[in-house]
């Protein structure tokens, strides 16, 4: 399972998400958008927008910490 989350430093829902994350013990790559242009234009090119978190689990797009939604990608594995 490949899992990413594009993030900002400043974004409670993105701590919220890695922690929901941690939790479950999943491993994720952590991107920070802040930081990494290149990373905020991948992020803006999958989502179709700016805002974080923005979770890709096997190429499906999550905006924003909707944890059902996470949930059931996680169980596709």
């Amino acid at each position: 399972m490949k899992v990413k989350v594009y993030s900002t430093p400043t974004c409670p829902w993105c701590v919220k998400i890695k922690d929901f994350l941690k939790e479950k013990k999943v491993e994720f790559e952590d991107i920070n958008v802040a930081e990494n242009q290149e990373a905020a234009k991948e992020m803006t090119e999958k989502s179709g927008q700016m805002g974080v978190p923005v979770i890709d689990i096997n190429g499906k797009i999550i905006v924003g910490f909707d944890q059902a939604a996470i949930e059931e990608e996680l169980k596709k594995e």
